[in-house]
């Protein structure tokens, strides 16, 4: 099984981005202590970020290819792109959208979500958990194929 774990805008500056929503993780420690996670979920992890929404939609088509699915934090993206959505579902591979803090208790403007609907699942306020908790769910989901979701969603 193998996932691709895709973050967003700024994400590269967890750590010493406003430590006090996000903490003091790094993307590093985060990717790390993810892959130790996949290897005991019998997953093997890509990790790709980028502040380019057009990369982040050129890696998502290109990795559909080999991946059975994404764990995404798409950072600010999460409240401004539809194409991010569109191409998440265009793949037709399951995704979890993962947030390190928890936008529904946060800013007005933070609160919508165009991915959330078409999402697998959301798992949002563990801090880096977060990203654990999302992979946990997207390999269960991916082990039990008679679940209807777990070739994504179409909506």
């Amino acid at each position: 099984m193998r996932i691709a774990v895709v973050n967003g805008p700024n994400l590269q500056l967890l750590g010493q981005r406003e430590p006090e929503i996000y903490g003091t993780s790094t993307l590093a420690d985060i990717n790390g202590e993810l892959e130790a996670s996949g290897k005991e979920l019998g997953a093997q992890l890509e990790f790709f970020q980028s502040n380019s929404e057009g990369a982040l939609l050129d890696y998502i088509a290109e990795a559909a290819r080999r991946v059975d699915g994404f764990v995404v934090n798409p950072g600010a993206l999460t409240h401004t792109s539809v194409a991010l959505r569109d191409a998440l579902v265009g793949v037709g591979r399951p995704f979890v959208e993962v947030h390190l803090s928890n936008p529904a208790a946060r800013e007005s403007f933070r609160q919508r979500s165009y991915l959330s609907g078409a999402a697998l699942g959301v798992v949002s306020g563990f801090g880096p958990r977060s990203y654990r908790l999302g992979l946990e769910g997207l390999v269960a989901v991916l082990r039990a194929p008679q679940n209807p979701r777990a070739s994504g969603r179409s909506d």
